[in-house]
């Protein structure tokens, strides 16, 4: 067997046998960006970019629901792969 199929074996026994702590961690951004979401479609009235008559720019950039979808998507991308993999060191 040659170095490289052993790798790859390993590298998917090691996605498979992922701990539960781990795939937690993994779906807070989601589940983050999941309720942004659902509150965004829960109170419209919050989303100037629907109605921006006499808004300025600030008012259409300064959104809380599009802020949770926007930290749920940067800790998936950015900060969950860091914890996760220092997780998998300590075991």
């Amino acid at each position: 067997m040659s170095a490289d199929i052993a790798q790859r074996l390993h590298t998917r026994e090691q996605v498979a046998t992922r701990s539960r702590r781990a795939r937690i961690v993994r779906g807070l951004g989601p589940l983050t960006a999941v309720v942004g979401i659902v509150w965004a479609v829960a109170q419209p009235w919050r989303l100037t970019l629907l109605h921006p008559h006499g808004q300025g720019l600030w008012w259409l950039i300064v959104e809380p629901p599009l802020y949770v979808v926007l930290v749920g998507v940067l800790f998936r991308f950015v900060v969950a792969p860091g914890l996760v993999e220092d997780m998998e060191a300590e075991e």
